[in-house]
């Protein structure tokens, strides 16, 4: 078989073998700039661009990618040696492999190498959605007080050298100030993150910027700016070289960075933009008035079990999330977690089946063709932890509702900090917070709650003097008995008070 590097000039040899743009790139123009061009946005936005691309109608919403980082090089390196596009691999949960090479990001910028240019793109009036995915660590909350964190050393760096921007921050502030001066119009930012509410934390991270940045920018903003919510979902593990190997093997395509993919997708948007949007209902995305119960659902159901199971798996010493979710043990636990202490605080859910969402969870989470490791699920948990697990935590403890699972999962989570599992083994811990974690995390082996005192992390929680007993409770029968055997003694007693 012959091999074909990718690129626009190997498309039409491709075509016999795989799914390739049938639309002409060279006319396609950058209606939307995205920020954060990794392996989800990938797999969904610019995938469902590049099914509405097809329609010679959509030409003018195409996607300019954005390299925000140093550490984006890589990434930005490649899809530029391959002219934007890449091979969406995507895994059925029988095995069988869709492919399909994805040309909707028809331009590509490296930040650190030119700020100047990112900012006139970001701020041409051609451009009128700009989209995010800076995952949930890059929104600078202070999770204690829930507002903008100023004393964040790149943050005032930034207010210093607005015309050098390193954050997200700088980088809007500067765009929406140059969009003001030359009259570019309106602009709709929209985030893709995993935060509940993630238009409105955008909007409010960014004003809280603004204010203290470029405070005369308030007002036209507030005529001009538009911050829908949206909830997005499709489980994206890392790519591996055996993906790379493999695709190249079977297809003869040599591409650099694939991106692999479960079948499932899901994307639900308010529809409030303010400069128009492509007409992306015609390719299943799905527009509401208030999109907040279903990001509640999927935050609390999904990337909270995700979590779960990555820490509990981790440490038993599982590697991938299949592997973990099909130990009867993890599994069992988490279903009585989602049944009994989440789906009882989700409400107005119209039309969504959750018994039929919870069930089709867990195939999802059992695909053993996907393989997505744990390390990357349990990435950044300090992060993940305020906007998965602790809203329902709360809302349960204002219930006087039950916080058993939820309480083993954070001790089992300060217990994991240690950077051990239960064979001795290492933890590749990837967590901005690693260190202040680890050190509340070694004197919480004498004085358990000592870990819940990380107001950055869990707030107020420290204060509830129920959950420090349930907390302190799990955190002493797992170092004691271990987690599997709490977990099946948990399921069975579980099992005989609901019977």
């Amino acid at each position: 078989m012959t091999h074909y590097k990718l690129n626009s000039s190997s498309l039409k040899e491709l075509s016999a073998r795989v799914s390739v743009p049938k639309y002409n790139r060279e006319n396609v123009k950058s209606g939307i700039v995205h920020v954060g061009v990794g392996g989800f946005h990938r797999a969904h936005e610019a995938m469902y661009l590049d099914q509405l691309l097809h329609d010679d109608s959509n030409s003018n919403w195409g996607i300019c990618g954005i390299a925000l980082l140093n550490f984006d090089q890589k990434i930005y390196n490649t899809l530029k040696e391959q002219d934007g596009l890449y091979t969406l691999v995507v895994k059925e949960l029988d095995g069988t492999l869709t492919k399909r090479v994805i040309g909707s990001i028809v331009e590509y910028l490296f930040a650190p190498e030119n700020p100047k240019a990112v900012i006139e793109k970001m701020a041409n009036p051609e451009v009128k959605i700009i989209s995010l995915t800076i995952t949930e660590g890059g929104y600078n909350i202070n999770e204690a007080t829930g507002e903008f964190n100023l004393n964040n050393p790149q943050i005032i760096q930034d207010s210093k050298n607005p015309e050098n921007p390193t954050t997200i921050f700088g980088y809007l502030t500067q765009t929406l100030k140059l969009r003001k001066e030359q009259s570019a119009g309106a602009i709709t930012i929209l985030s893709c993150d995993n935060i509940e509410g993630n238009g409105d934390v955008t909007k409010k991270m960014l004003l809280s910027y603004i204010k203290f940045a470029q405070p005369d920018l308030l007002d036209w903003i507030k005529e001009n700016v538009s911050f829908p919510n949206s909830m997005v979902d499709r489980i994206t593990p890392a790519t591996m070289p055996t993906d790379i190997s493999e695709l190249k093997e079977v297809s003869g395509i040599e591409d650099q960075w694939p991106v692999v993919c479960e079948s499932f997708q899901q994307w639900v948007i308010e529809d409030e933009f303010i400069a128009g949007r492509p007409n992306l209902e015609s390719v299943g995305v799905q527009f509401v008035k208030n999109v907040a119960p279903f990001e509640k659902m999927k935050l609390g159901l999904l990337n909270a079990g995700h979590s779960v199971v990555g820490i509990l798996g981790s440490l038993v010493g599982y590697s991938t999330i299949d592997e973990a979710i099909s130990d009867p043990a993890i599994q069992t636990f988490l279903k009585n977690y989602l049944d009994f202490e989440v789906t009882p605080i989700l409400r107005d859910l119209d039309g969504m089946d959750l018994t039929a969402y919870k069930e089709m969870l867990i195939k999802r989470f059992s695909n053993i063709y996907i393989k997505d490791q744990i390390d990357r699920i349990c990435s950044e948990t300090s992060a993940k932890m305020p906007k998965f697990i602790l809203p329902t935590v709360f809302e349960q403890l204002k219930s006087n509702k039950n916080i058993s699972h939820a309480s083993f999962i954070i001790a089992a989570w300060a217990i994991y900090s240690l950077g051990f599992n239960e064979k001795k083994e290492a933890i590749n811990i990837k967590d901005a917070l690693a260190e202040k974690l680890f050190e509340k995390a070694k004197i919480a082996q004498t004085y358990p709650t000592a870990f819940l005192e990380l107001e950055e992390v869990f707030g107020t929680l420290s204060q509830s003097e129920e959950f420090n007993t349930a907390f302190s409770k799990a955190y002493q029968k797992i170092t004691s008995f271990g987690v599997k055997k709490c977990l099946e003694e948990m399921n069975s007693n579980f099992k005989n008070e609901k019977q």
